[in-house]
């Protein structure tokens, strides 16, 4: 069928109204400074950054004006605020498409993408921005990307002119010893972590690579992650404003918020496996068991603690927790007129590191069996158990014929106490158990015995030691440490 020129000028007006409409629907999709003939510098930066906020209390906060402070810099920023629940009271956030709430405690009737942080951020990168912090001068994310283009650092750190700026520090993760260590940087400003409230800048793939990238408090916990990597942050001469209305004004509030950070702090390291915390001037911080828990382990099956297994070894809590009963049951027993002596693995940690084996789980003490009446306490756990004045349990060992001293009635962290008796010249005792150092020897090791230091005190030994422990587990073994079961786990494998 031909077209008349009627119908064919009809044709064509109507599709010129039709690009027409579609072009001006487009442009009223545009960023407003898009559409300007000379963009600010702050603009070129939006499409590149994404502002995460996630430090801050759903109680007392200034969230919503840090977020309209970066929109006033540029109305298309992509701003993330991140929560575990839905805030209350209620946030005032803008309804606009890039300003996004994410919710990240899993829901019943969610999908499992919108309890990842990943799925909200679609930039390169991503500034951690604290609560309190607002933008007031124009290109401040954009001078941040490009010192991280151009230097050498995995992360770079705005301070925010709070009453608590960020400050350099030094950071050391020592995972198989439970502890990390913050010191003074010594090339600042470039450091390993930061102390104080600041701005954070890094790629969203490094972020994201990270086990718990969003873990609070958000500096702790990023800053331990980050450490342990290598990456540094070079802390940059570049200042974001503080909040025209601070979070945390009042007294109470602050003391709240100082009460649930402490509380989530140690939730936090607990959880990735920090058990201290030292820093510059000998402060010392304690994450892990004491008197009032368990240990920080389960039954050892096979000599091998569960840690070991993880490449760690003994926590510092429970080594502080044996150091201390140790000490105390050495002082009981020579209160008492108990001949005693450093035995096995306890001996050997003496005489390699003048402390107890860094993967060791208790304390061996040897004692002549006859002194055992002259100790009111071994004389009490021939009967039963017995919990003295300072919470220490005293006990006959269902293992054996042996005696164990338990660090409380709810920390089973101890040291056993072995009974021996001369016969013909040789200590021998009533209990053996399948250790390849639990052998006879002669008493003239302990003819005299010799004082050694251990775990903070000093304490008795064998006369010529080195012989006596080669004599129990070989040659060389002061010099060549293993773990206590080799056929299971070696300690240069793990290594």
């Amino acid at each position: 069928m031909r077209l008349t020129r009627c119908q064919a000028a009809l044709a064509a007006a109507i599709t010129l109204n039709l690009l027409i409409l579609f072009y001006v629907s487009w442009l009223q999709h545009q960023p407003r400074n898009s559409r300007a003939r000379g963009p600010r510098r702050a603009s070129a930066a939006g499409p590149h950054v994404t502002v995460l906020v996630r430090e801050f209390e759903a109680f007392d906060n200034a969230v919503p004006e840090l977020v309209d402070s970066f929109l006033q810099q540029d109305p298309a920023q992509p701003v993330v605020v991140a929560a575990d629940t839905l805030p209350y009271p209620p946030l005032a956030l803008p309804r606009i498409p890039n300003v996004r709430l994410a919710l990240l405690q899993p829901a019943l009737d969610r999908p499992a993408s919108a309890s990842r942080p990943e799925t909200y951020v679609t930039t390169e990168f991503v500034a951690l921005v604290p609560d309190g912090t607002r933008a007031e001068a124009p290109g401040q994310l954009q001078r941040m990307v490009e010192a991280l283009r151009a230097g050498n650092a995995r992360l770079v750190a705005a301070p925010v002119a709070t009453a608590n700026p960020a400050r350099c520090l030094a950071l050391n993760v020592s995972l198989r010893e439970w502890t990390a260590r913050y010191g003074a940087a010594p090339a600042a400003p470039r450091c390993d972590s930061l102390d104080g409230d600041a701005v954070v800048l890094l790629r969203a793939r490094d972020l994201f690579n990270l086990s718990a990238p969003l873990a609070r408090p958000v500096g702790t916990s990023l800053f331990l992650q980050t450490s342990l990597r290598g990456w540094a942050v070079q802390l940059l001469d570049l200042t974001f404003a503080a909040a025209h209305q601070p979070p945390l004004a009042t007294a109470h509030a602050r003391w709240k918020a100082e009460r649930e950070g402490r509380t989530r702090r140690a939730a936090l390291l607990r959880a990735l496996g920090i058990r201290l915390v030292s820093w510059e001037g000998g402060r010392l911080e304690w994450f892990g068991c004491n008197k009032e828990t368990t240990r920080c382990f389960g039954t050892v099956v096979g000599d091998t603690p569960a840690y070991l297994y993880e490449d760690r070894w003994t926590p510092p809590c429970c080594l502080r927790a044996l150091r201390e009963t140790a000490r105390y049951v050495v002082g009981v027993l020579e209160a008492a007129g108990v001949r005693y002596w450093l035995e096995g693995g306890s001996l050997l940690g003496a005489a390699r590191h003048g402390d107890i084996i860094p993967w060791d789980y208790d304390v061996d003490l040897g004692i002549y069996l006859e002194d055992v009446g002259n100790c009111e306490q071994l004389r009490g756990a021939e009967a039963g158990s017995v919990v003295d004045e300072r919470g220490f349990v005293w006990e006959k060992a269902v293992e054996g014929d042996f005696f164990r001293v338990q660090y409380s009635e709810s920390n089973h962290l101890h040291v056993d106490l072995w009974p021996f008796y001369p016969r013909n010249g040789v200590m021998t005792k009533d209990t053996w158990l399948d250790h390849r150092q639990d052998v006879e020897f002669p008493e003239h090791f302990l003819q005299p015995l010799v004082p050694l230091p251990f775990a903070g005190f000093v304490a008795q030994a064998p006369n010529n030691y080195r012989r006596f422990l080669e004599l129990k587990f070989g040659p060389g073994v002061i010099e060549n440490p293993q773990y206590p079961n080799p056929a299971l786990l070696s300690l240069t494998a793990s290594g």
